[in-house]
């Protein structure tokens, strides 16, 4: 089964770039990556830019609208993703539970539709 961990935290709650605990933040994101690609489990993880960078797309009466930033006002912003394989949603939670963000932010984690 497919997994989709949704990782989302508040601006600023994440070390600061470029310090010693930003890289010892992003070595917990390589770690799991690393033990998902041991674990045959990985297909796809990256980061996102932050939300300000974002355009939501509608359709409306037959016409595209654009808008700038995300659809929803959150106080917590979505910053990045893994989709992965595992046998069981507890299999998956303990992928998700990796997540370094997980300490101060959420892992919204969803099954994959399979059509």
């Amino acid at each position: 089964m497919q997994f989709m961990a949704l990782i989302y935290s508040a601006p600023g709650t994440e070390p600061p770039y470029g310090s010693p605990e930003f890289a010892a933040f992003m070595e917990g994101y390589f770690a799991l990556s690393a033990k998902l690609k041991a674990d045959g489990a990985f297909i796809a993880g990256e980061g996102l830019q932050p939300a300000e960078t974002a355009t939501s797309v509608r359709l409306r009466g037959g016409k595209v609208e654009t808008m700038d930033g995300p659809f929803a006002e959150t106080k917590e912003h979505l910053g990045g993703f893994y989709l992965f394989h595992a046998d069981s949603v507890d299999a998956a939670i303990a992928y998700a539970a990796m997540v370094p963000s997980v300490a101060w932010g959420t892992v919204e984690l969803r099954p994959v539709m399979e059509y």
